[in-house]
């Protein structure tokens, strides 16, 4: 028996203590610990496993349990440090979708989590083959197991008969079951972080005699910073160090440390971990780089299998600036300032600088994660870190790679609602485009793909560091904007045009203010001052002048923040005037944010000292302040929109589609193109609307189909296929505006001609109507899913490149998204008294080809184009469908990295 044997690999994950256990599918040679499980069960467990204290039920079980497989069935155990502590099991015949399933935990684990982990994954294992319903007996004493099923977040009913209940589970991957699942993985994964992040004994492997070591360093940042744990140092060469007491080895230790900082070779990296494993360390600080792949997967190995969590390794380091723990286990130069901003990066160099920056500005650091090549410890476990803690308010990320994006989508659209979180869109560009075949694939580029994940879930994306310390310092300052109407004024008139300048190029509205308002502004300010948007108020502003002008704008309903560019000027100076001050003490700021540009100043950003110990952020150029105050903007924006939700599709039929994929790979292994044929029936499972279309082997079958589908004008279309051909256009392989049948002969034996040896066939289509040529295909990213693309379309789609994209699968926010995004909009809801196209169509389509994406992990990549959409509806012209052998995953189980 084998893991492939039941599709499911050896995965670890997470119990609710925070225990690492393997969940793995069952094999023979478990027998014995299978049957071992249910003979130390307590008389009274085993009664309520099996409806009977039998000695012999558990034999049997063992049996079934380690059989050959047979269709319909599945087991899978859990087990740590080599021994098993649960089984859960399914068998159905496959018929009705329904299958029995049972646990069994063993004594003393109960309550842990073990049961309803295992139940989770048996759940995932049983979608994948088709399964809808769980259905199981139990005692109805045995409260923990009826607890169990209700507490999964799935739909569960009851029916009572005598002492039994019979239970009924669906397994409708629900928006309520997929929270459930997150709660509890967020709860296992915050308390299998407090070993690493609060640890109350740490030691050092690794430490050097010598000044210039990083674990020399790591130690000395950890004893001057004052670590309120204890503090171990091993090296067997020395019996102190720096004042901290060295020991030979890890298990000589007189205490066992929650945390060991490894800095070792690498050829030893492995070997120390399983040292620290076999004592009882429960997390490791790995900084050691160069590993090569033997070695990773040794580190990795020892982790799991003392279920250690790991950061790194090459990286710089972890920090917790919490007063009663003062943990600095890094080698940066300083030790960070104590703050509210929690920081995860990937690249030590980038790690630095943000320590540096959010120290300067007095925001400072609650939490810090050098992630490095990031084995195990993520961006998303720092997120439900951070959300968790009670300390941080803002999240700064630095990721360059994604682990599992649509889980790390789900927790950051979560925290985002609670703190902003932050990023710097790394690995924008490519050296090149991977050679691409359809348009969909060319126009699906890492920063589409990035760009759509941040996008849907809430996150910032800045293009630099010096961009996210910019939006850093507005958010932790200032309360967000309620819109994006910004009003400028200024002391110097060409400071004021550089920041409308760089407000418009934001994004951000400049709004003229009304009669009123410039009244009251001009009995505020001297004379000749301009009051428009910009407000000029002139070299002559007086400090509370400008104060009593920025009031008053700040009270006004029509502005929703307030740029104050400031230049120094010698009138200023001559009558001691502070005008930054007036910025700075404004009565009205504290309701509406107000943002500083000082030309002359020397950093990009400070955060000024304000009235009752508040702060205003101070910008060098007007471009840094409008980005800062657009990001705001964009996050309000974001937060006022409800959670969107999948809607639900009539006429889609998920088996069918999945008969027709399963049925093209029994034909080719290694997949492809779908002919017409084969690719208008998979979009007929979904509901796709496609023009109406017949194929033709022959000239004379070419004619006849020609005549069946000729509209009002009678005029077709020929286009020519073989497999392999993606864009027939271009191959000159497609002839438009046939009439009668002699043009349908000539075209055809024109094709036949030019592609001898390679044409199949052609496909005949009557020809469509007038419309706006529109673009939609999906490509199904290895690493983030299926991404849905939308816009232009046409032969020149990938010249105009007006794209958009959204990660599947799509909300009605996401649809909405994608049609409005594209330049090409107005076009689509109706411009100079033309009438808007089917937009209601136009968002099925987009929801359908998201909900194929969804279902069939074997589309690689589908291509619409075009699409012609109408004011009386929208319809694909033309489709290309391709398929590779993929297994299904499911992005949403519980497992480790």
């Amino acid at each position: 028996m084998t893991d492939d044997a039941f599709s499911r690999p050896t995965v670890h994950a997470l119990l609710a203590d925070g225990t690492t256990v393997c969940i793995r599918p069952v094999r023979a040679d478990d027998h014995d610990q299978v049957q071992g499980l249910y003979e130390e069960m307590s008389t009274e467990n085993l009664r309520r496993r099996f409806f009977a204290a039998s000695r012999r039920s558990a034999a049997a079980a063992a049996e079934r349990a380690c059989a050959r497989p047979h269709p319909g069935y599945r087991a899978l155990l859990a087990e740590t440090a080599g021994r098993l502590i649960g089984l859960a099991e399914y068998d159905g015949d496959g018929t009705d979708g329904t299958a029995e399933i049972s646990i069994a935990v063993a004594d003393g684990l109960h309550h842990r989590g073990v049961g309803t982990l295992l139940v989770e994954h048996l759940v995932s294992a049983a979608r994948a083959e088709g399964i809808t319903t769980f259905t199981a007996d139990a005692l109805s004493e045995n409260h923990e197991v009826l607890r169990l099923f209700a507490d999964l977040g799935l739909h569960t009913t009851r029916r009572f008969e005598g002492p039994e209940v019979r239970c009924t589970i669906a397994l409708d991957q629900s928006d309520t079951y997929l929270t459930a699942v997150e709660e509890r993985g967020r709860a296992a994964d915050v308390v299998s972080l407090e070993p690493l992040l609060r640890p109350r004994t740490v030691a050092v492997v690794g430490a050097g005699r010598k000044p210039g070591s990083v674990g020399r360093t790591i130690l000395h940042q950890l004893h001057s910073g004052g670590y309120a744990g204890r503090l171990f140092a091993v090296n067997p060469a020395a019996s102190s160090i720096l004042g901290v007491p060295c020991h030979p080895s890890v298990g000589a230790l007189p205490k066992t440390p929650d945390l060991a900082v490894l800095a070792v070779p690498a050829a030893v990296l492995a070997d120390t971990a399983e040292e620290c494993g076999k004592a009882g360390v429960r997390a490791l600080l790995v900084v050691t780089a160069g590993l090569d792949a033997d070695q990773a997967g040794a580190l990795l190995a020892a982790c799991r299998a003392y279920g250690m969590r790991l950061v790194g390794p090459n990286c710089l380091g972890i920090s917790n600036t919490d007063p009663e723990l003062r943990l600095d286990a890094t080698f940066a130069a300083g030790h960070p300032r104590p703050g509210t901003a929690g920081v995860a990066v990937q690249s030590g160099g980038v790690g630095i600088a943000l320590l540096d920056g959010l120290s300067r500005l007095g925001i400072g650091v609650s939490s810090f994660a050098s992630l490095g090549d990031k084995y195990d410890v993520s961006g998303n476990d720092m997120l439900q870190w951070w959300e968790s803690d009670g300390r941080t308010d803002l999240a700064l990320l630095h990721l360059e790679s994604f682990g599992s994006p649509r889980a790390f989508s789900r927790t950051a659209r979560r925290v985002t609602r609670r703190m902003p979180v932050l990023t710097v869109d790394a690995g924008r560009t490519e050296a090149g485009r991977r050679a691409a075949a359809s348009h969909t694939a060319a126009a699906a580029t890492r920063t589409m793909t990035r760009g759509a994940l941040f996008t849907q879930a809430g996150i910032t994306a800045t293009r630099s560091c010096g961009e996210l310390l910019e939006a850093a310092a507005l958010m932790h300052s200032q309360p967000l904007p309620a819109g994006p109407r910004v009003a400028i004024v200024t002391n110097a008139g060409g400071a004021g045009v550089l920041a409308a300048d760089a407000c418009a190029e934001a994004g951000l509205e400049l709004p003229a203010p009304g009669p009123e308002l410039i009244d009251d502004l001009l009995d505020a300010l001297p004379v000749g001052a301009a009051v428009g948007n910009p407000v000029d108020a002139t070299a002559a502003v007086t400090e509370d002048q400008l104060a009593s002008c920025v009031d008053r704008i700040m009270r006004n309903g029509t502005v929703d923040a307030v740029l104050v560019a400031l230049v120094p000027t010698a009138v200023a100076a001559a009558t001691g005037d502070d005008l930054v001050r007036a910025v700075t003490h404004a009565p009205g700021r504290r309701h509406k944010p107000i943002v500083a540009v000082r030309l002359e100043q020397g950093l990009p950003v400070e955060l000024l000292p304000a009235a009752q110990g508040t702060t205003v952020p101070s910008y060098a150029e007007p471009q840094a302040a409008a980005k800062a105050l657009a990001h705001a903007a964009r996050r309000t924006a974001w937060l006022a929109r409800p959670a969107g939700t999948v809607p639900d599709l009539d006429n889609v039929e998920t088996n069918r589609g999945h008969t027709v994929v399963e049925a093209y790979l029994d034909r080719h292994p290694d997949g492809g193109w779908l002919d017409p044929r084969e690719c208008a029936e998979l979009l007929g499972c979904y509901g796709i609307p496609q023009l109406r279309w017949a194929w033709a082997d022959t000239e004379d079958d070419a004619v006849l189909a020609a005549e069946r589908l000729r509209g009002a004008d009678g005029r077709v279309v020929m286009k020519g296929h073989w497999p392999g051909l993606v864009h027939k256009t271009a191959e000159h392989a497609v002839h438009l505006d046939l009439r009668g049948d002699s043009q349908v002969r000539a075209a055809f034996r024109d094709l036949e001609t030019r592609f001898a040896g390679l044409l199949e066939g052609v496909l005949i289509q009557p020809l469509a109507n007038r419309g706006t040529e529109l673009f939609a295909g999906v490509v199904q990213d290895q690493v983030f899913g299926p991404l849905v693309l939308f816009g232009l379309g046409g032969t020149a789609t990938e010249v105009l490149a007006d794209h958009a994209a959204r990660l599947a699968p799509l909300t009605d926010h996401d649809v909405h998204d994608l049609i409005t995004a594209p330049r090409c909009a107005p076009l689509l809801l109706g411009t100079n008294g033309a009438r808007p196209v089917d937009l209601q169509g136009l968002e099925q389509l987009l929801l359908r080809l998201s909900r194929m994406a969804s279902d069939l992990p074997q589309l690689a990549e589908a291509d619409f184009n075009p699409v012609l959409a109408t004011p009386g509806g929208v319809t694909v012209l033309d489709a290309r469908v391709r398929l590779l052998p993929r297994r299904p995953q499911d992005p949403y189980l519980r497992r480790l990295r």
